[in-house]
């Protein structure tokens, strides 16, 4: 990345520390003015001086032991927390896994953070001034929706045990923390425990965990603040339900905490609007425990990011002004709640690359021996369905707060320009980039004009020219635009024609889901749970051993191939869990097996989009999309986006068919016997072919192919001669007259007679051979 714009945010940044602007209490100014940056953040009005301004670095150990690089606002190297804490950065979560090590002592990634490199972590906060908040996952490796495993030493426990388990390792461990001078001011019972903590589901058993984390809390640190910690605040009425619950189970908390990712989790006034009722009906503090925003779609190292194309970011501009917007919409959201807002955490600010993406392989082994990617290998004997199969690098380099190269973005002074005001000269810090999905054969239609984002918050539209124009689109497939605004900034498009999706509501987005049709337990068709896209999706999810099946039928109004596909997310199925789309014609069941293929559950928004095979139905046939599962206790998820569409056309008959005439009306007589043979095995090939509609077209053509050569390789007959006089020594007639004719002429063929034998050899053959041809394709 160019250095211009670091080296500059360095300078500003320098001079604003010299200001004294960056951390300032509410008595240092009452009303500071904006300071020079290279974004502009207004402030945000009557922020409280303590409200956190906080980041997560969790992996930051084991980054330094790759030996990533962080720059100080001068572009020097420096300790991360000093560089944190000089950018406005107040507190410091850290993650803590039991045992994130297999038996050989190999790291599961991710930083490796169990409690003793925690507290290293929170050793280093304190001696910066930064306070720590530290988060229990209850897990030997990451805890969320889709994931809430226990510790391997915890295997096999009864919940009375876990229970114990819990109280014990929270007590233990925040001891250590005490006795090593870390400032803890809150802990956090769990991460993200929407459905379940340390493999106990239910609110019962649940709640009893969470009262087991908050004793022990209140028993080692009774001034720290008792933290639980949630997600998807876009769901309408799920953290009031959350709230209810744990009210009717007298769960002692101080905090509820939610994530917020403008990706996914909906507006800031809905995050606002859910944190005050929980705020206000229940008496409690409110946080935002992670949020993040991308400042470009670079990947940095090699390993694919979460957040890797421009439909993924739509809600701000993919830019270190619009991280800082995304950014400063949160603060603004959390402090709308009131006096019970209590701040606002940036999840892992400082996950850079250990290594450029040429250099994939080095980088490779630095995250398997330091854990500075998300996962290793040696996850996956613990958790095989998710790190098992994706461990790698950073999926979040896009997202830091600092370049890949280690130097601060302006946008990491944020917590900072939220109090002060920031503002930038007026310079264009995005040009919009356009993506549509069409339907094949709709019209496409490009915008005329596109957003043009600016560094002082401001946008303005500018007419966009496109090129190749939407005419050049044919077919389904992705096809991409060159634009040059009228102020000459480029910009993109890029149109996904998909093929035309025959079953109603796919979608679950109209409220007549009766064409539909649902058999057995545990799903709500047209649920508000995780949709793919759109407002709604089919939601599964039961407290004991589970089936069902979805169906859709539908008539198809021509010949073709068809395909069905749709889009699943979810956890919890385990080894014997099944998730199974499938594709039947049930007018010719007979004829073929259904098309089948299965899901994969590895994770909260972790879609699997499975395509079956194709299946022929001809024109009036009614074919069949069925999802089915049969699912353990607990195995949850969402399906969303099921299509049946028209692969390809039927197969184009036409060649063979003119083929199959041709060689059928052969004047047999004029051939070999041999050459007809091999027409007549192509033929009854070809007629095969023919008398099933559903061949697919590249056997069609094969078969074309076949007997084509067969008739292009028919040998002619030499025509039989005509009744004539005795012939005469000497011509061609004596030539054929076998041995006595030759016998009568004295044994011997006279000069004239081997001259006509030649001309008829090397003139007569071919003539009769052309011949025959012609009147063969006559």
């Amino acid at each position: 990345m160019p250095r211009i714009i670091p080296r500059l945010t360095a300078a500003v940044t320098a001079a604003v520390l010299s200001l004294g602007a960056l951390a300032l209490p509410a008595s240092a100014a009452d009303d500071p003015a904006p300071v020079p940056s290279t974004i502009t953040v207004p402030r945000v009005e009557n922020l409280p001086a303590d409200f956190i301004g906080g980041v997560d670095v969790s992996s930051v150990l084991s980054l330094e032991e790759s030996d990533v690089v962080f720059r100080d606002a001068d572009g020097n190297p420096g300790d991360l927390f000093r560089i944190l804490r000089d950018a406005g950065v107040s507190d410091i979560r850290i993650r803590v896994w039991n045992d994130p090590f297999d038996a050989d002592g190999n790291g599961y990634g991710g930083g490796d953070v169990d409690v003793t490199r925690a507290i290293e972590i929170g050793r280093r906060a304190t001696a910066a001034g930064l306070g720590v908040l530290v988060d229990f996952h209850y897990s030997d490796f990451w805890a969320d929706p889709a994931k809430q495993q226990a510790p391997k030493a915890w295997a096999g426990m009864t919940v009375d045990e876990k229970v114990a388990a819990t109280g014990a390792f929270t007590r233990d461990a925040l001891i250590r923390f005490r006795d090593a001078g870390v400032d803890v001011r809150m802990v956090q019972v769990g991460n993200e425990t929407n459905g379940g903590i340390a493999g106990v589901t239910g609110w019962d058993d649940m709640a009893r965990i969470f009262s087991a984390g908050s004793a022990a809390i209140r028993d080692v640190m009774p001034d720290a603040r008792v933290v639980l910690h949630f997600t998807n605040p876009e769901r309408p009425g799920f953290y009031a339900g959350v709230a209810r619950e744990l009210k009717a189970r007298d769960v002692d908390y101080d905090v509820f905490a939610s994530s917020y990712y403008p990706f996914w989790h909906g507006t800031p006034e809905n995050l606002t609007a859910v944190l005050s009722q929980i705020a206000e009906t229940y008496d409690k503090k409110v946080l935002v425990a992670e949020t993040s925003w991308a400042y470009t779609l670079d990947d940095g190292d090699g390993h694919p990011n979460v957040v890797k194309t421009p439909e993924d970011a739509t809600r701000y501009p993919v830019s270190v002004q619009g991280q800082a917007a995304a950014v400063r919409d949160v603060v603004q959201a959390v402090a709308n709640v009131g006096e019970a807002g209590l701040g606002v955490f940036y999840w892992e600010p400082a996950w850079l690359p250990v290594g450029p993406p040429e250099q994939l392989e080095s980088n490779r082994v630095l995250w398997e021996r330091d854990g500075s990617g998300w996962a290793s290998s040696y996850a996956g004997g613990y958790e095989p369905h998710d790190a098992g199969q994706w461990f790698g690098g950073s999926a979040w380099d896009n997202q830091a707060l600092f370049d890949h190269d280690g130097y601060p973005l302006a946008s990491l002074n944020v917590f900072s320009y939220v109090r002060t005001g920031a503002i930038a000269p007026r310079t264009v810090s995005d040009v919009e980039r356009v993506a549509l999905t069409v339907t094949d054969g709709d019209p496409i239609a490009l915008p005329d004009t596109v957003t043009v984002s600016y560094t002082d918050g401001t946008t303005e539209e500018q007419s966009v020219d496109w090129t190749p124009g939407p005419d050049a689109v044919d077919g389904v497939g992705v096809h991409t635009f060159s634009g040059t605004t009228s102020a000459g900034h480029s910009t993109s498009a890029t149109v996904t024609v998909i093929a035309r999706n025959l079953l109603r509501n796919g979608g679950f987005e109209d409220a007549d889901v009766s064409m539909w049709r649902s058999e057995g337990g545990g799903l709500t068709v047209r649920a508000e749970d995780d949709p793919r896209t759109g407002t709604y999706s089919a939601h599964f999810w039961a407290d004991a051993a589970y089936g069902f099946s979805l169906a859709q039928e539908v008539v198809v109004p021509e010949a073709g191939w068809y395909t069905a596909s749709a889009a699943a997310q979810g956890g919890a199925a385990g080894a014997d869990g099944r998730l199974q789309l499938s594709l039947s014609n049930e007018a010719a069941a007979a004829r073929a097996l259904p098309a089948e293929t299965g899901f994969a559950l590895d994770g909260w928004r972790v879609w699997s989009t499975p395509v079956t095979d194709a299946v022929f139905a001809s024109a009036g046939d009614t074919l069949t999309v069925r999802i089915a599962g049969d699912l353990p206790a607990g195995a949850w998820g969402t399906i969303d986006d099921v299509a049946l569409v028209r692969a390809a056309p039927a197969a184009d008959f036409a060649a063979l068919t003119a083929a199959t005439v041709e060689a059928a009306s052969l004047d047999r007589s004029m051939y070999t016997a041999a050459s007809l043979a091999a027409v007549d095995a192509a033929l009854a090939s070809a007629r095969s072919v023919l008398a099933a509609p559903a061949t697919p077209q590249a056997e069609v053509d094969a078969s074309t192919t076949t007997l084509r050569a067969a008739l292009d390789a028919l040998v002619g007959l030499v025509p039989a001669p005509e009744a004539s006089a005795p012939a005469l020594p000497g011509t061609a007639s004596a030539l054929t007259a076998g041995p006595d004719a030759l016998a009568a002429s004295g044994g011997a063929l006279p000069l004239a007679a081997l001259t006509a034998a030649a001309l008829l050899v090397f003139v007569g053959l071919p003539l009769a051979v052309r011949r025959g041809a012609r009147m063969r394709r006559s």
